[in-house]
């Protein structure tokens, strides 16, 4: 992996250890010219991995956001209504993700 979906993984498995929602799902962040991370929530704890393939939800961001989105400068639900966040897919599923990205 790159440097940047290394450190992309990392701060999203620390995100969803220590969540309480529940994401039994797969969701794909695309990280506009950087790659795809998968997360498996089906998983205990959740895998997290490069890759593409079919999700529940694909959610898509520059780096500049995503990095934002990690570190808690950004407001998910905030950067979706302006545009910066794109979403495909499982909108309930999004929601119970934005919680965990809070």
């Amino acid at each position: 992996m790159s440097e940047m979906l290394d450190k992309a993984a990392t701060a999203l498995a620390a995100k969803v250890s220590g969540a309480d929602a529940d994401i039994d799902a797969k969701v794909k962040f695309e990280i506009d010219g950087v790659g795809t991370l998968v997360m498996d929530g089906a998983q205990t704890p959740p895998a997290i991995a490069k890759g593409d393939g079919d999700a529940d939800v694909t959610v898509s961001a520059d780096a500049d956001v995503f990095q934002q989105l990690m570190d808690g400068a950004l407001d998910p639900t905030a950067a979706y209504m302006g545009g910066q966040l794109r979403i495909d897919g499982d909108m309930g599923l999004a929601m119970k993700l934005a919680q965990i990205l809070a």
